[in-house]
């Protein structure tokens, strides 16, 4: 190991408990940024940490969320680190399917519950933590570290782009470590070199004024039924997506790029079974829902509001019908093209009286097989377990890593310990294993090592 792992071990060690009662403060902190709960508060918070360790600290007012932007370890460091994290988390709901208060941190059985262990306080404040370990134990930090954490990450980071451009100079590193990085079903670990795009959307119809009696439905246009017949045309029945144009602008991939997915192994039997599936969609194999997994755009309905849901019955015709769209987009599409093709279609077909509300977007990003960060915690993978991390190209998922990676020409890698399986982020029950907790600490000390290295 290219460090004293023994003593930064023994610290650790020594220092659990504490290390555990500042995670509860990170996660017993609401900090929604879908309705600005508790965000100042939880900023306030990062800040009082990184000035624990000594850092340079700035809090960066955007019209949304404030950024915290921090910089620490040596100005004459050979190699420079950005590090990206974010402190905001998404709403609790459904509150029913909770076992434990969402922001209460419960410990059971290894497991730590609560909203935001897995996504993502659990590894930014390891991930300090494990800044505090090195300093306390190795001396000074190998590299110097510039760390992005921002508030706005569950809402489509609307501010993040703008503020890297006008910080661009500031920003640039020779690599990033990103959120993220966990291990599958059979313990294999999974890092990544990037990830789709999003576009998230709001579709909304207007009716009458108000709920009317439903018997008035053979005369009232209802917009909830305007809503359904417009979704109908952006995907047939088979799943294929039939947005005008849509398909069109995604760029094929290549051979080598087809052999890196297919090569990318997967235990599908233990997803589906942890998915509670019988089969994946249209009884695909397991070979084409991995590479649909990577290869290919979505468009998902993910909540549809009008009228009644309450218990038995209540005849109405709604005033109002609202859906939440997210497009996840593959090099070729962007959030601005996802928008124009949307509404081009839904006007070509006469669903003019369907309002679009944009609520932000991010660019596909991913970097280029072999960079200094991916072979840095190729080997910190190696040193913490002794094992060599799977490397999706790019993640199904979606963050705003084009700003600060290619944007900047930064390549990235997402790397960590504290995805698993069954960690529910976005989800009820939202948890990260104490074991994975303090394994990121680990691994976090085993990557600045290696990047910090003359060769990773």
């Amino acid at each position: 190991m290219p460090y004293q792992t023994d003593t930064f071990n023994n610290y650790v060690d020594q220092h659990r408990q504490r290390f555990l009662d500042e995670f509860r403060q990170f996660v017993e902190q609401p900090s929604i940024s879908a309705n600005g709960h508790g965000i100042r508060e939880m900023a306030a918070l990062v800040t009082q940490r990184f000035q624990a360790l000594g850092a340079t600290v700035t809090l960066y007012e955007t019209p949304g969320s404030p950024i915290v932007y921090a910089e620490l370890g040596p100005q004459d460091a050979a190699r420079t680190l950005l590090v990206y994290n974010h402190y905001d988390v998404q709403p609790e709901d459904p509150l029913e399917g909770w076992n434990t208060p969402p922001f209460k941190m419960v410990i059971e059985d290894g497991v730590i519950y609560g909203r935001g262990t897995s996504d993502d306080k659990g590894e930014l404040l390891s991930r300090m933590q494990a800044v505090e370990v090195w300093q306390q134990t190795q001396g000074a930090l190998p590299v110097r570290i510039k760390w992005v954490v921002e508030g706005e990450e569950e809402t489509s980071s609307a501010n993040l782009t703008d503020w890297v451009k006008a910080n661009a100079g500031m920003l640039k590193a020779d690599g990033v470590l990103w959120e993220g990085g966990g291990y599958d079903e059979v313990g294999r670990p999974t890092f990544g070199l990037g990830g789709k795009g999003i576009a998230y959307f709001g579709l909304r119809c207007q009716g009458p004024a108000l709920d009317l009696h439903s018997a008035f439905a053979p005369m009232v246009t209802n917009p909830a039924w305007r809503l359904v017949w417009a979704l109908s045309t952006l995907k047939d029945a088979n799943d294929a997506i039939t947005l005008d144009g849509y398909m069109d602008h995604v760029r094929p991939l290549t051979d080598e790029e087809w052999a890196r997915i297919d090569a990318i192994p997967m235990d599908f039997e233990a997803k589906r079974e942890n998915w509670g599936l019988p089969a994946w969609i249209n009884g695909i194999s397991d070979h084409d829902a991995r590479r649909r997994l990577f290869s290919s755009p979505t468009i998902t309905i993910c909540g549809f509001h009008s009228g009644y849901g309450g218990e038995k019955s209540k005849t109405v015709l709604p005033a109002e019908a609202s859906v939440k769209l997210d497009f996840r987009l593959v090099d070729g599409l962007t959030p601005d093209l996802a928008h124009n093709l949307l509404r081009a279609h839904l006007d070509r077909r006469g669903f003019t009286d369907i309002t679009i509300i944009s609520y932000g977007g991010e660019h596909f990003a991913a970097s280029p097989p072999g960079s200094l960060p991916e072979l840095a915690a190729i080997a910190a993978s190696q040193d913490t377990w002794d094992k060599t991390p799977i490397m999706f190209p790019w993640y199904a998922g979606s963050g705003p890593i084009y700003p600060l990676t290619t944007l900047l020409g930064n390549p990235v890698v997402f790397a960590g310990a504290t995805w698993h399986p069954d960690s529910r982020p976005h989800s009820p029950n939202e948890n990260i294993l104490v074991k994975d907790y303090f394994d990121s600490m680990r691994f976090t000390a085993a990557f600045l090592a290696r990047f910090g290295a003359a060769e990773a």
